[in-house]
């Protein structure tokens, strides 16, 4: 089957969800279908994309089986935000502040991540995805970033839209012809952090206390990560040209898978 996004259509693209609403947590609407799990996925990263001329596609978790087919028809993935990855899949201990976790939906959603990385799929990864994606690349994270000296607050209390603190764009990079070289307002919801580099990624953007806030594969048409929440500040330029390149990269024939 040929994917969507070569042949001039718009590109289809995947979007992970991973935010998992237990039956007994989630409060029945009159009239509706009694509670039940739920998959919860902000709507913000389809408008996005949409904006930016793709066709999104959130995907629920599935069998292991079903990846390949899927990816099959997948002209790109965007890797999104949700909860806290087990420390299994890097072969860590959980630390005492560990967030709530869902170990078969992380390895199902590193499944994905990794098929579309060996086939060259672009990727746009955002807050959690990044840290998947790191994951994927052999990388490790620091599991309760409160914890760490000399540390800003990356769990904002303010909107999504609100930015609270900058970060460092460094150039040459996608992401800094994307959105600008040097210092851009960020906003920040995020426990967890990269530690351990991924194989084969480059840090492109840090906070000023460090924290890396953006990675990418430079020998990659587009492989790129940002610990920003890009899609709640896609009204911006900045972010609506990330989306913009993301999709364009979508657009165009896929590598082979690598072996």
């Amino acid at each position: 089957m040929t994917p969507n996004g070569s042949n001039g259509a718009r590109p289809l693209i995947g979007v992970t969800t991973s935010e998992v609403r237990r039956a007994e947590t989630v409060r029945q609407t009159p009239r509706s279908e009694p509670p039940r799990i739920e998959m919860a996925l902000g709507l913000i990263y389809l408008q996005a994309l949409e904006a930016a001329g793709a066709l999104p596609l959130v995907i629920p978790p599935m069998a292991m089986d079903a990846i390949d087919p899927l990816l099959d028809r997948l002209d790109g993935i965007c890797l999104s935000g949700g909860p806290d990855l087990d420390p299994e899949t890097y072969r860590a201990k959980p630390h005492e502040e560990l967030g709530p976790i869902e170990p078969a939906l992380d390895r199902f959603e590193l499944a994905v991540a990794g098929g579309a990385d060996r086939r060259s799929v672009p990727i746009l990864a955002i807050c959690r995805g990044m840290q998947a994606l790191n994951v994927v690349r052999g990388g490790t994270l620091h599991q309760h970033l409160p914890a760490l000296p000399g540390k800003l607050l990356h769990r904002q209390e303010e909107p999504g839209d609100i930015p609270t603190h900058p970060v460092t764009i460094e150039g040459p990079s996608l992401l800094a012809e994307a959105v600008g070289a040097g210092d851009l307002e960020v906003n920040s919801f995020h426990h967890q952090s990269i530690d351990r580099l991924g194989e084969g990624l480059q840090v492109v953007a840090c906070a000023p206390d460090e924290t890396i806030e953006a990675v990418e594969d430079p020998s990659r048409p587009f492989l790129v990560g940002v610990q920003w929440h890009a899609e709640a500040m896609a009204a911006r330029p900045q972010e609506a040209s990330l989306f913009e390149r993301f999709v364009d990269a979508a657009r165009r024939p896929a590598a082979a898978p690598a072996a």
